[in-house]
C-alpha cells in the first residue's frame, strides 16, 4: 500500500506542477446550462416584496450581502416602524457586510444596519448612518401609501 500511496503522489507532484496558466480546463456547467441558467445571484437579480395587497419589485446588489440575503428566501416578517421613513426587522443570523455612508437614502432602499437589522426605507431623506446595499424598489410609488404609519407583515420571496 506504501508504494502504492508514494507513486499517487509522486505523480500527482510532477502533472501539478508542470500546468501553466494556458493549460487550465474549460469548466462547462453540467447538462448544457449556461451561466445565465444558474442559480447563483447576479447582478439586477430581482426579487419580489409584498405589503398587504401591494406587491413590489426589487433588484438585488450584485454582493455578498444581498446574495446571502436572497438564499435566506421567502420569507415573511414583521417590520417595525421607525421614524416616520423606514420599517426594520432584525434578522435571526447575521449577514456579511459592506457599509457605505449613502448621505441621501431614497424611497425603496432595501439596506442592512450593523449585520442583522433589515431596514426598508419608504420616504427619501438624508442621513449620517453607513449601512450595507441590498436592494432597491424598482417603482416605489404607493410604497409609503403600502407600509402606512405602523408595524407591518412583509414577504420578501
Amino acid at each position: 500500500m506504501k508504494p502504492f500511496i508514494i507513486a499517487l503522489t509522486l505523480y500527482l507532484f510532477v502533472n501539478i506542477s508542470s500546468c501553466s496558466t494556458n493549460d487550465a480546463p474549460i469548466v462547462e456547467p453540467p447538462n448544457g446550462e449556461t451561466a445565465e441558467d444558474s442559480n447563483t445571484p447576479t447582478m439586477n437579480e430581482q426579487i419580489r416584496i409584498i405589503i398587504g395587497n401591494a406587491s413590489f419589485t426589487a433588484t438585488l446588489e450584485d454582493n455578498t450581502t444581498a446574495r446571502a440575503f436572497r438564499a435566506s428566501l421567502p420569507i415573511t416578517v414583521n417590520m417595525t416602524e421607525q421614524a416616520g421613513n423606514e420599517k426594520f426587522y432584525y434578522l435571526p443570523t447575521a449577514l456579511p457586510t459592506s457599509t457605505v455612508t449613502p448621505g441621501t437614502i431614497f424611497a425603496g432602499d432595501l439596506m442592512l444596519w450593523g449585520n442583522s437589522c433589515l431596514v426598508l426605507f419608504y420616504e427619501t431623506f438624508s442621513s449620517p448612518y453607513s449601512y450595507t446595499r441590498i436592494g432597491k424598489i424598482d417603482k416605489p410609488s404607493g410604497l409609503s401609501a403600502a407600509v402606512g404609519d405602523r408595524n407591518i407583515t412583509v414577504t420578501f420571496e
